[in-house]
């Protein structure tokens, strides 16, 4: 149990925390949400011991084990399976337990430190760390390569299997899905809501919130609110008791007035497509939740733009790649044979595997990048405007917001005065000396909300936002999401942020074996194709890895010894899995017996009162402790079937 008692937290001057109390029970997993700089990252820092409270108590279990994503980048030589390896703490610790076993020659502590190693899964991390890595989204000729030779995302993705891999009793999670695209998005949060620790996870994704988490923890103006359920139950919550709370709302009639308009709008265009009808949905939250969404402290609108042409571009016979003049084996094509029309007012998601050149196709739409082969037919007028995934490459690190605005004004709108754009960079809350400060030392969303302004200062028809809310907080990210619905112009979009991508996108393309062709259904199906790929693909490397070997040489005896060995050992690690499944599945037989019995009696209605709330209690507990046995269940039948594997 996690205990805060009237903390109060200072970091610098700013007090982040003022007597906050909150108790968080064992094996609970919490979202904790709040606006940028609100002091979410400094909770996780009091938290792992790395700040002290001024006043107050934190509780917290002395023997629990930690486990936190570290933010460095690394810089090794040593291989990606062995790197994420080191994180498993309790394995490591049993492997340096053997090490001085070994060095003392005492055959008892040698005993005592292999025992060790196998009650930590040392027979089987290799294969469980290298698992972890494919679902992140490594190859299978990555899993050995050098930390240093992948790029910062990447090695981020590194960075986050390290940390899962620890036997953790709490798990802290600042911002995971950052670097990730949607199919490791979708493997991590089946691996999360697997994991049976107490997790507390920061996050700007709300579907993967939904997913993940049963209690959220609000953090404003120093205060902590927990609330019971998931995000959208937070949302749906607050939203109640603003409305309670605010005897009028007069200034946001408008903003709720405008953004029904919209909605009402689409929803009578809206086709029967599923991408379509996905939205509808989507949109009709954004209709529920209107007190919330337009109370936010910020919001911005894109200016209506000068000219609509139709087609806005047309590709023939596109490729897209690289140019590599040095290399002999010639330019490096990603994407080939693109033969796709944007149209004016087309909202199209881009999905698609890591690596398969989703980035690529915007770039060279962008122009930031020439098209290695084919044609692209741009519309009279077409203005395009670019979030490129990583902000630095449309930001230059050592100048300021505001020199970024006059740069960006001589091009667009010369006639634009100084007063003029910092009261626009105002808007997107750079007050004050802030439009002075080097952009190189800006947080990741204050990065993000400058090229949103520099976006919408260029009054683009085509916008072509790659991972726009990465850095974004959760208003942020609201308030983008209303901007893009508002927009009358084209949106090409690619994010891992599901939530954004229904509420925006009706209509999908699919980047995949080296083509871009129409996807034909909505993101559910998207999740489920991604699963089912997944799924073969680990198929194929399970089948390749049982391919008898061809190597010969003087160690084959000793392999065939070791193999005989490893082999004994799965047995023996399986039959304690296996005398616990048969155990859990005797337990659930009696389970669903009393439960049913109970739902009988609860049919019949002829409970007092009093017997009612106890039956009632005892089949919540039934059906809680079913929960429990299914996922153990399921759980174990994984580890059987992988260590047989």
């Amino acid at each position: 149990m996690i205990n805060l008692r009237e903390v109060t937290l200072r970091r610098g001057v700013k007090v982040v925390l003022d007597a906050a109390t909150v108790t968080l029970q064992p094996g609970e997993k919490v979202g904790l949400v709040g606006r940028n700089g609100a002091g979410k990252s400094s909770l996780f820092a009091l938290l792992a011991g790395r700040l002290h409270a001024e006043a107050g108590d934190v509780d917290m279990p002395p023997r629990w084990r930690m486990a936190e994503v570290a933010q460095n980048m690394p810089e090794t030589e040593e291989g990606a399976t062995d790197f994420v390896l080191q994180g498993d703490t309790r394995l490591v610790e049993a492997q340096a337990q053997l090490a001085r076993a070994e060095a003392a020659d005492d055959g008892h502590a040698i005993a005592e430190a292999h025992h060790a190693i196998s009650d930590a899964g040392g027979f089987d991390a290799r294969a469980r760390a290298q698992a972890m890595l494919l679902g992140l989204g490594f190859k299978p000729g990555e899993l050995d390569a050098p930390v240093a030779s992948f790029s910062g995302g990447w090695r981020m993705r590194l960075q986050l299997a390290r940390a899962l891999m620890c036997p953790a009793d709490l798990m802290l999670l600042d911002e995971p899905t950052n670097h990730l695209d949607l199919d490791a998005l979708v493997w991590l949060e089946a691996w999360l809501q697997r994991y049976d620790g107490t997790l507390i996870v920061i996050s700007h994704d709300r579907e993967f919130l939904d997913a993940i988490t049963r209690v959220t923890l609000h953090l404003e103006d120093a205060k902590l609110a927990r609330y019971t359920g998931n995000y959208t139950a937070f949302e749906e919550m607050r939203a109640e008791r603003m409305s309670q709370q605010q005897a009028s709302y007069e200034k946001q009639q408008e903003r709720i007035a405008h953004l029904q308009k919209f909605i009402d709008r689409f929803k009578a265009k809206a086709t029967k497509a599923r991408q379509a009808q996905s939205r509808v949905k989507a949109l009709a939250r954004m209709e529920k939740l209107a007190p919330v969404l337009t109370a936010a402290d910020f919001s911005f609108e894109f200016r209506e733009p000068l000219s609509l042409p139709n087609p806005m571009l047309a590709m023939n016979q596109v490729a897209c790649g690289y140019r590599q003049p040095e290399a002999a084996s010639g330019d490096k094509i990603i994407v080939r044979g693109v033969d796709r029309s944007v149209l004016a007012g087309q909202r199209i998601g881009i999905l698609g595997a890591n690596g398969q050149g989703k980035s690529t196709l915007v770039k060279t739409i962008a122009r930031t990048q020439p098209a290695l082969a084919g044609t692209i037919t741009e519309g009279k007028g077409l203005a395009i405007g670019y979030f490129a995934q990583q902000e630095m490459d449309v930001l230059r690190p050592d100048d300021s917001p505001l020199n970024h605005m006059i740069r960006l004004a001589r091009e667009v709108s010369p006639q634009a005065r100084e007063q003029e754009l910092r009261n626009f960079l105002g808007q997107f809350r750079f007050e004050g000396d802030m439009v002075h400060q080097a952009v190189g030392t800006l947080s990741g969303g204050e990065k993000a909300r400058l090229v949103l302004a520099m976006l919408v200062w260029q009054r683009p028809n085509l916008l072509l936002l790659d991972e726009p809310t990465n850095h974004l907080d959760l208003d942020t990210r609201e308030a983008l999401s209303m901007a893009l619905n508002e927009f009358e112009g084209t949106v090409m979009l690619v994010s891992h942020d599901r939530a954004l991508l229904r509420e925006v996108c009706d209509e999908f393309w699919l980047v995949s074996s080296g083509g871009v062709r129409p996807f034909d259904g909505d993101l559910d199906d998207y999740q489920r194709w991604l699963l089912e790929t997944a799924k073969e693909q680990a198929k194929a490397l399970r089948e390749s890895s049982a391919a008898p070997s061809a190597e010969s040489g003087p160690s084959r005896r000793e392999d065939r010894k070791a193999a005989a060995l490893a082999r004994q050992q799965r047995a023996d690690q399986v039959k304690p899995l296996k005398r616990e499944l048969i155990r859990i599945d005797n337990r659930l037989g009696v389970l669903f017996t009393e439960r049913d019995e109970l739902e009988a009696v609860f049919a019949g209605g002829s409970l007092a009162p009093e017997q009612l709330a106890d039956k009632g209690k005892r089949l919540k507990a039934v059906t809680d402790e079913i929960d429990q046995l299914e996922g153990k269940w399921l759980e174990l039948s994984t580890q059987i079937d992988a260590l047989n594997a």
